[in-house]
């Protein structure tokens, strides 16, 4: 059965809708994701990336209330919270509350004197909920605030959904929305709200939320403003395999015209203090949606294995079913957790880098546009935080000297 579909793949033919769902019910589990990882190194050859980056979720208060989100909170109920501006960029300097490891321990203060992509982060990704109150300039602000301090950090901000939500706040059309962003500071769009397109169940789901033609027709709007973006699927709650499949295939189409997304991200649902329940996804269903995705997006270049979703150790075997990607260090993560989420919210560049290792691929710590960041690079990106913070010099000038010295070894591992 999976000849014919894998004649296919190796010729370089495109698979159709009836591929996709033979795929899925197939039990050739292994056979697909030696196919998947054979597509995925024919693109990216044995490298699997990374990024050190640091995520933000400004407030969990949101006028939707999406049956399988546990992290969203109305204004006023226990457990609401809401960052100002000032709140971002502390913790963004390394200040304030970070997350947990997985065993409840805390990684030390990254270090606030550099925006330095090698030891602190290169991307910033902010995601949160549709705040009743806070205006349109709030968020310009927040992009113009995390730009003039950090000006070489990339910002990943906002879902299509919030998009839309300050379209109409603010009286703006979408693509005057998209442009005051840009020229705020808004560098890429992460590719969440997606959820599933198909409209019963997303109606189901989130019958609040913009439908996934409007979230299509916003990551449009997006990759022609010159804006990349990521794409997103929700699976394991209530949707077919054939729901699945309509969501990748309208993904691709997209991809065909714009050519504007990074990255597919498939994001396992978790159940934990949610409205429909039901159950966690299974590690095969994880691996197996994986390797489909590789071998139904042939248009796009990576697939990234959420490692905060997935868990540490199914990321790690996706990078054998066809993920390319386990996405990075993270600091903080608020969605996921609140709906149990068992891993931790942050790994070190080191541990990352571990774990691809040990799968036979190539560690490449990448920046916000998957652009390899070169060892040649990190002696200049130091000598930058003289400047910026010239009264932590004696902090900088002792880890530049380990840096160099790891430099001279070409030991970044160790």
């Amino acid at each position: 059965m999976l000849n014919p579909i894998s004649d296919k793949v190796i010729t370089g033919k495109r698979l159709v809708k009836e591929d996709a769902v033979a795929l899925f019910e197939s039990e050739d589990f292994f056979a697909i994701g030696r196919l998947a990882n054979n597509i995925s190194e024919k693109k990216n050859a044995k490298n699997a990336y990374f990024i050190v980056n640091r995520h933000i979720n400004p407030t969990n208060i949101c006028i939707n209330r999406c049956k399988f989100c546990a992290f969203s909170r109305s204004k006023g109920e226990a457990g609401a919270y809401e960052l100002t501006i000032e709140e971002i960029i502390e913790k963004l300097k390394g200040n304030g509350e970070t997350g947990k490891r997985r065993n409840g321990e805390k990684l030390p203060p990254i270090h606030p004197f550099t925006d330095s992509p090698i030891h602190r982060f290169s991307e910033v990704h902010i995601v949160g909920g549709l705040h009743p109150d806070w205006p349109f300039q709030y968020y310009l602000d927040m992009l113009r605030s995390i730009k003039k301090e950090f000006p070489s950090i990339a910002v990943k901000a906002f879902t299509a959904v919030e998009i839309d939500y300050m379209s109409k706040i603010s009286g703006l059309g979408i693509d005057d929305t998209l442009s005051e962003l840009k020229k705020s500071g808004l560098d890429l769009m992460p590719g969440g709200g997606a959820e599933i397109f198909a409209e019963g169940i997303r109606n189901r789901l989130c019958p609040e939320k913009i439908s996934g033609e409007r979230w299509l027709e916003v990551m449009e709007a997006a990759h022609n403003a010159g804006i990349k973006t990521n794409a997103t699927m929700l699976y394991g709650h209530l949707e077919s395999i054939e729901d699945r499949v309509d969501h990748l295939l309208k993904l691709r189409d997209l991809q065909d015209r714009t050519g504007g997304f990074q990255a597919f991200i498939p994001l396992a649902y978790h159940p934990k203090n949610t409205e429909i329940g039901g159950f966690y996804s299974s590690g095969i269903d994880d691996l197996m949606t994986i390797a489909v995705s590789r071998l139904v997006l042939d248009n796009f270049d990576h697939i990234k294995a959420y490692w905060i979703m997935l868990g540490e150790k199914i990321s790690q075997v996706a990078l054998l079913f066809g993920a390319d990607d386990i996405d990075g260090t993270i600091i903080e993560e608020k969605i996921t957790h609140s709906a149990g989420a068992i891993t931790g919210e942050e790994m070190t560049k080191e541990e990352l880098m571990h774990l691809i290792r040990k799968t036979g691929k190539i560690p490449v710590q990448r920046d916000a546009f998957y652009k390899k960041i070169e060892n040649e690079n990190l002696i200049k990106i130091y000598k930058e935080g003289y400047k910026k913070h010239p009264e932590k010099l004696p902090e900088i000038k002792a880890i530049e000297k380990s840096a160099i010295e790891r430099l001279e070894k070409d030991d970044w591992d160790s």
